[in-house]
């Protein structure tokens, strides 16, 4: 069997971006392990890399794609030569995200297969401008029209895919996180922040992820805890200018924090994770949370109550989020059992040696059928 793959749609291994480069760096090195030969494309500045150059990282092959600018069109422009550059190389595809999947055509008419991760609903999140839900509507019908098989990393996004094709050119693999056992306490001061004194929101800083209503419901009155927010927040934003505004004096804003080891202390010494993603899949942050036995309360939707379970509480509105945080915020043994909880679903379904495991089981099925 010649286990040899392609992944494309990221910016690079190792991870230094967003979900789906932690993804690919972890699946890269586990398929290393388990003897594939895997290949990932790379984005690169223009003015670091003159040429298309190779380069070995952990055992993966790197190709690294040099592009003018940055940006959604510099990305554009990468995936672009990626697809073209692949063409010729030998191997089974993983294209992640269908952001540019017309592209794809390409391997389709070549009859090199090629499995597509669809991501989320990209098409409907407020941040896009009318034309860019165009553009990703479109590129989304054409990944389930051009891809040999669909990937999608939640129930109610197969359920969506289905809408689009058959049910079995879809599976349906979740994403997955390291758990977070134990964290170092000390990581804490910089941030004036102690131990089960501070709930945690991690989030881009947009309207669809419920930012402002959290702030409002955690500001309304009096908490004897901080609410700790990560992300970078400008005045000049109109959006951010809003959520600084309603933020009382328990509200801390402590930046974009990217250090492993801080990040997991956050996360593990908070009393409670608040989620206000309304749309997308499996997200990763979240995810992460459960990784670290976080109690979780989150937007009431099906994405979010598939992922986070039962036990976990929920809100649709600021009224019902600051309601929640008046019984959590002072109820231990409730906290306790839902961190249990939160940990067991972890557990069950989104360990990376779970998650790893179904993707190259899926792979090997298309290795197969050559």
């Amino acid at each position: 069997m010649n286990k040899t793959l392609l992944i494309l749609g990221t910016r690079g291994v190792p991870a230094s971006h967003g979900g789906f480069e932690t993804f690919a760096e972890n699946l890269a090195v586990y398929l290393v392990k388990q003897g594939w030969d895997v290949t990932v494309y790379c984005q690169e500045s223009y003015e670091n890399f003159g040429e298309v150059t190779e380069s070995e990282w952990e055992g993966v092959r790197r190709i690294h794609i040099p592009v003018k600018g940055s940006g959604a069109k510099a990305t554009v422009v990468f995936d672009y030569l990626s697809v073209r550059n692949a063409l010729n190389q030998p191997g089974l595809v993983l294209t992640l995200g269908y952001n540019t999947a017309l592209f794809n055509l390409w391997f389709r008419l070549k009859g090199k297969k090629n499995l597509i991760n669809m991501d989320g609903i990209e098409w409907k999140r407020d941040k896009w401008a009318w034309y860019e839900r165009v553009w990703l509507y479109f590129n989304e019908r054409m990944g389930c029209l051009v891809g040999n098989h669909l990937i999608a990393d939640h129930p109610e996004i197969k359920n969506h895919l289905k809408t689009r094709v058959s049910d079995e050119k879809i599976t349906m693999i979740p994403y997955g996180a390291r758990a977070v056992l134990t964290a170092d306490e000390s990581c804490l001061s910089p941030y004036g922040i102690q131990s089960k004194r501070y709930a945690l929101l991690i989030a881009r800083p947009e309207p669809e992820n419920s930012i402002l209503e959290v702030v409002q419901a955690f500001s309304a009155k009096k908490r004897n805890h901080y609410l700790v927010v990560l992300g970078r927040y400008e005045a000049s934003n109109e959006y951010h200018s809003k959520v600084l505004a309603v933020a009382s004096d328990e509200v801390k804003f402590i930046g974009a924090v990217y250090e492993h080891s801080t990040l997991d202390a956050l996360r593990f010494f908070a009393s409670l994770y608040i989620h206000g993603h309304t749309v997308g899949g499996t997200n990763p942050s979240l995810i992460e949370a459960l990784g670290a036995s976080q109690p979780v309360l989150a937007h009431d939707n099906q994405f979010n109550r598939w992922v986070a379970g039962g036990k976990s509480e929920y809100f649709n509105s600021v009224e019902e989020c600051s309601a929640a945080l008046d019984s959590l915020l002072n109820d231990g043994a409730k906290l306790s059992e839902m961190s249990d909880d939160s940990q067991k679903r972890f557990n069950e379904l989104f360990t990376w040696k779970t998650v790893l495991k179904q993707y190259e089981d899926l792979l090997v099925r298309y290795i197969e059928k050559d």
